[in-house]
């Protein structure tokens, strides 16, 4: 898991992850919606797979790649008990500037 987040701090490849989430994509188009240069595009997709957030399969000249969701799956079950803690707080905002807004 420790692995994931390395792979998704980095903006970029947040980015890719996020174009992927409509399906298979080849690097060609990965790099034209991105405006990344093709080696970057390439680079980024190498660590994402080394990572298993994506799968790649040849297609004649082509590689595809698609999002492999399970290491987000895992990201998100590590990150629930911070979005409760973040919902409490949250919470305990919204009650204190609803009392602060009382004449």
């Amino acid at each position: 898991m420790a692995y994931a987040f390395a792979a998704v701090a980095e903006p970029s490849r947040r980015e890719i992850l996020d174009f992927l989430r409509d399906g298979t994509r080849s690097v060609g188009e990965i790099v034209e919606r991105t405006g990344l240069s093709q080696p970057g595009v390439s680079k980024h997709l190498r660590v994402l797979r080394e990572h298993g957030l994506v799968r790649v399969r040849r297609d004649a000249q082509r590689r595809l790649y698609d999002l492999d969701p399970a290491p987000l799956a895992e990201l998100d079950a590590w990150l629930e008990p911070y979005r409760a803690l973040w919902n409490d707080r949250l919470d305990a905002l919204g009650t204190h500037l609803d009392e602060e807004a009382r004449p």
